[in-house]
């Protein structure tokens, strides 16, 4: 299932978002990405140890049916030829890649995505270091929320893991839109109290859901 956002949904969050920081001077942003990079290496690697097995067992079919002998050079050619092939077929069909990297590795390169989109889009530069990104990579399936020094010492992990788990559940359920409205609200209701809007500062951060 491929997640979509239209205008309204766009909308729907940036409204939320400026909802929510009219309660509060933390500067809030979300970013949803289709995948947070290429598998690499690991998956190159992935794919050709998926491929030997059946090229093995393909190569000595063919040499069972051709009449010749099992090993040797000739079999060593056609198996290349064969996991080659396979290779291919596999690296063309990136919901298998995703399936063949292990969660942990596809967690890390999310979360390194997330922490490369919160220093872009300058949520560390706020004026009291308040800025949170809410973030979903739609390949990994990981979600994770950052939050600047000012408020990280402010509010426990557990209240962070309550948001990323109702977005990972809106995610999961095609209303990530509403997911990521209703954490942004949330969020603005957790910070009021701690860091309620200050006179004479501005919006330092565009209200915005960002696609990537």
């Amino acid at each position: 299932m491929t997640l979509r956002f239209s205008p309204e949904d766009h909308a729907r969050v940036r409204d939320a978002i400026a909802r929510a920081e009219t309660r509060t001077s933390a500067e809030i942003y979300a970013v949803f990405a289709r995948s947070s990079g290429e598998n690499g290496g690991f998956g190159a690697a992935a794919i050709a140890v998926a491929a030997l097995i059946p090229a093995a067992f393909a190569a000595t079919l063919i040499l069972e049916l051709a009449g010749r002998p099992v090993g040797g050079v000739e079999a060593t050619g056609i198996l290349f030829i064969v996991a080659a092939l396979l290779s291919l077929a596999l690296a063309a069909l990136p919901g298998l890649r995703r399936r063949l990297v292990p969660a942990g590795f596809a967690r890390a390169r999310a979360s390194r995505m997330a922490a490369a989109q919160f220093l872009a889009h300058n949520l560390h530069v706020t004026a009291d270091r308040t800025g949170v990104l809410l973030f979903v990579s739609e390949a990994e399936r990981h979600a994770e929320v950052i939050a600047d020094a000012g408020i990280a010492a402010h509010v426990d992990q557990d209240t962070w893991d309550e948001v990323v788990a109702g977005l990972v559940e809106a995610a999961r359920e095609d209303r990530l839109a509403d997911g990521f409205a209703d954490a942004v609200t949330y969020v603005g209701e957790i910070l009021a109290g701690s860091f309620p809007p200050r006179v004479g500062v501005g919006n330092e951060i565009p209200d915005r859901l960002v696609e990537i």
